[in-house]
């Protein structure tokens, strides 16, 4: 009875810390793959394309059936952003442009949509800050050749 040993009462918690590291960079890896995409259906026009020093641009995008998405950033052409209506882009669009003035502007929209509609848009835009307002094609190379 002379060495007797009190039990240990201490968890190792490294293990658990390397598994929540390794899970961390699994999700980190896989979020920009899981998003999901608005298809929109873009008029063929040959333009320049838009460059990578762009840090973030706005980027509006408008579907057929008249659905209006804002997202900042265009590096996925597949993410939507943020659904909103023509009296909430006003706001979102406006809160963005305070805290960012330089903001570049886009709109991506169906090829099929009213030009009026885009146009209103576009007034919005240019009610909420925008100093000027760019429009997102695809390339005529891109869809056939």
């Amino acid at each position: 009875m002379a060495n007797r040993r009190k039990p240990m009462s201490e968890i190792n918690v490294v293990p658990y810390i390397d598994v929540m590291l390794v899970l961390l960079v699994i999700f980190m890896a896989t979020a920009p793959l899981l998003t999901q995409g608005v298809t929109v259906d873009l008029p063929d026009a040959p333009s320049e394309p838009i460059t990578d020093t762009e840090d973030d641009p706005l980027v509006v995008s408008m579907r057929l059936d008249g659905a209006i998405f804002v997202n900042l950033g265009i590096s996925d052409s597949e993410d939507t952003g943020t659904r909103v209506t023509e009296f909430s882009l006003a706001e979102q669009a406006g809160k963005i442009m305070r805290a960012r003035p330089d903001v570049p502007v886009y709109v991506r929209a169906d090829h099929g949509l009213d030009y009026g509609r885009v146009v209103k848009i576009m007034t919005v835009l240019q009610a909420a800050g925008a100093k000027s307002v760019g429009l997102i094609t695809e390339p005529p190379s891109a869809l056939g050749a």
